[in-house]
């Protein structure tokens, strides 16, 4: 896994070394020669020098300890990678900096990443497949290129269209869907649709049936009413 926050995810104590060294330790994975070897490797492999194993955390920037991050995560070559919000707290520049070796890793290694971001552009450049969620359940699932190209779902919709259009002209042509009311309690949902009382396509059935996800086009599911669930 890959945490959100670089810094609060390494331990100041450990150096460099010590941390990429810990998920060998843990799984009692090669010996300490073989180790050491593996480790300038990772570190190289992200974009750092092995001259940085001795150092630690607070001696790194942002985009520096994210990449010790991501070589820990490396280390025991998985065939999947959770990314936590993994370029959120860091510099718009140091952002395309790690995603184009996210990118490079997936291309080289063939690893799997479960990207969580709120970033639609990254979204878009790095993932094949798209799960938009609204309050812990999936509204809408399908190919990058047929979510973006066909939304189904409202909140979709709304959530693609707020995203800033480098083009002014352009921007004022395709206006963000605002939405009504307030995001519900999670302890306390409605009953039905939870996104009913956002919704300007409500219907009858959404207060009382709550929508499943439903294949709308092949490979393309929703969860709305509107596609002929009630």
């Amino acid at each position: 896994m890959i945490f959100q926050d670089p810094y609060s995810s390494l331990n100041p104590r450990m150096t460099v070394y010590e941390i990429v060294e810990e998920p060998f330790l843990a799984h009692n994975f090669l010996n300490k020669i073989e180790r050491k070897e593996k480790i300038h490797e990772l570190l190289n492999r992200v974009g750092l020098s092995s001259n940085y194993a001795s150092h630690y955390p607070h001696e790194f920037s942002g985009g520096q300890r994210q990449r010790v991050g991501i070589a820990r995560a490396l280390a025991l070559d998985p065939s999947l990678i959770i990314c936590d919000e993994p370029i959120s707290a860091l510099d718009v520049s140091v952002q395309a900096q790690i995603v184009n070796m996210f990118k490079g890793l997936q291309e080289t290694r063939g690893l799997a990443y479960l990207f969580i971001a709120h970033d639609l552009s990254m979204v878009r450049f790095l993932s094949h497949n798209i799960g938009v969620m609204y309050l812990g359940k999936i509204v809408e699932f399908g190919e990058t290129k047929d979510v973006y190209k066909k939304r189904l779902h409202p909140y979709t919709e709304a959530l693609l269209s707020s995203a800033p259009i480098p083009k002014p002209g352009k921007r004022l042509a395709n206006r963000a869907r605002l939405l009504d009311g307030e995001v519900p309690s999670p302890p306390n949902m409605p009953s039905g649709c939870s996104f009913r009382n956002r919704c300007r396509e409500e219907m009858s059935c959404c207060k009382s049936i709550e929508p499943t996800l439903k294949e709308v086009e092949k490979g393309h599911f929703t969860a709305c009413h509107l596609y002929g669930n009630c």
